[in-house]
């Protein structure tokens, strides 16, 4: 298998598991017809897609690696840490994502009845049609039902109004540390990654202080080429990996054929000058 940076790698997508729409193996199937050659299935905070993503990507002769995304709490903002290749079933992973999935049902509520305090009801129902375990749910499914119920036109306008800071249905949630985050990745043998690193609206200060913490850690990887970068974030993230010697990764962020702006297999590959986290993790790689 080739291994060199422009390899069609999508190591970030979510299925139903999380706040995706597909399951495991409707997404193997689209990534393999997408022209994917090394997929990772990366719901949030859960392994429970794992052995279905695995078995899918057996039966499609599709080479993968295992994959979650860890909701993380840095400088008082939600950032994310893709893990990478990884033991699926190492028992402190797993306890660790349980833990920080279980203030997910009392932050739903509580964002329901700030919903229905500017005049929105029904919100925790109607959200969980689109999850159907308390444990998961999440602000994507709230916009779902937002949507569905006529309240906004589509996702970007549920986030202009609604669910964001200052806005009705916010809830702040204290997730997992960034070093529990890492430290959980990396015992179980995998690699950890800063995942879609131009989404957080860091200064500059504040982005270097998530790095050099995140190194310190055991972090090793960056997401360069994903759905939410611009082609500008291509290169300055490209750039932030060689200038810290992280590994590069790539990837789609792919939730749902209607909302997801780029699908599984359309990205740009990665600059040559980079080295991926993909030859890191060659022997965690299932063919």
């Amino acid at each position: 298998m080739n291994l060199d940076p422009t390899l069609n790698a999508d190591l970030h997508c979510h299925s139903v598991i999380s706040d995706g729409t597909l399951t495991p193996e409707a997404l193997a199937e689209r990534a393999k017809v997408g022209g994917v050659q090394l997929w990772a299935l990366t719901d949030h905070d859960e392994l429970g897609g794992q052995q279905r993503a695995m078995d899918a990507a057996r039966a499609v002769g599709l080479p993968y690696l295992t994959g979650t995304e860890i909701s993380v709490t840095f400088a008082n903002r939600v950032v994310h840490i893709v893990g990478l290749g990884f033991d699926h079933t190492a028992a402190e992973m797993i306890e660790g994502l349980r833990a920080t999935r279980g203030g997910r049902e009392a932050r739903a509520r509580e964002m329901a009845t700030s919903l229905a305090q500017a005049g929105i009801h029904g919100a925790f129902e109607g959200a969980l049609k689109y999850v159907g375990n308390p444990d998961l749910i999440s602000r994507t499914h709230f916009a779902r039902f937002l949507v569905d119920a006529g309240h906004c036109s589509d996702i970007p306008e549920v986030f202009r109004r609604f669910l964001t800071e200052g806005k009705p249905g916010f809830v702040p949630h204290k997730w997992a540390r960034l070093s529990d985050a890492v430290g959980w990745i990396t015992r179980a043998g995998g690699v950890a990654v800063i995942a879609h690193p131009g989404r957080y609206d860091f200064t500059p200060t504040e982005e270097y202080a998530l790095i050099t913490e995140f190194i310190a850690h055991g972090g090793r990887g960056i997401e360069v080429v994903t759905g939410s970068h611009t082609a500008a974030e291509f290169v300055q993230y490209s750039d932030t990996a060689l200038e810290f010697g992280l590994l590069a990764s790539r990837g789609s962020d792919f939730h749902c054929p209607e909302e997801s702006r780029i699908d599984l297999g359309q990205l740009p590959p990665l600059s040559t000058r980079l080295t991926p986290v993909w030859a890191e993790l060659a022997d965690r790689i299932q063919a």
